[in-house]
């Protein structure tokens, strides 16, 4: 009966560990983290704050040559509210191309089937469920060929 209830206790404690979830992250650095540890973090991968088009209250864009996308890190106070990556692509074709490589590298990386509300030739959205938060990558090919990716927190309960 001893080694029977030993026997549960341990495959609670199990599962248990295997249900924690690990932390939403904008390209290993954690939605945990404060505006400014953030931004410090991204200024030593290289990248520079743009002043000319953050805004003090809730915005900092941050951009480094050789890149082809600019970060927006949206805050309220010190919490980080989304992070989006905006790229700058020439053609159209470009951003097709694209926006398949960077479905096709998170449905890898997160192991996971998007939800594709919209998949038109020059307008495409998918959307990933990522443990405590949500990866948006969107095309949109008008008049001027965009492509962004928002990483955005799951409210906490």
């Amino acid at each position: 009966m001893k080694k029977l209830v030993l026997l549960l206790l341990t495959m609670m404690v199990i599962a248990s560990c295997s249900d924690e979830q690990k932390p939403f992250n904008y390209r290993g650095l954690s939605f945990q983290l404060t505006t400014s540890q953030l931004v410090d973090s991204m200024q030593a991968r290289g990248f520079a704050v743009d002043s000319a088009a953050s805004d003090s209250g809730c915005l900092v864009v941050l951009a480094k040559s050789g890149e082809r996308y600019r970060v927006l890190v949206a805050y309220n106070g010190d919490k980080l509210q989304a992070i989006q990556e905006n790229y700058s692509m020439s053609t159209n074709d470009s951003t097709r191309r694209m926006w398949q490589e960077l479905r096709d590298g998170l449905e890898k990386e997160l192991n996971a089937w998007p939800d594709c509300p919209m998949l038109k030739d020059d307008h495409k959205i998918a959307n990933f469920d990522a443990s405590n938060g949500i990866i948006s990558v969107t095309l949109e090919n008008t008049y001027r060929p965009t492509l962004n990716v928002r990483y955005t927190p799951k409210a906490e309960k």
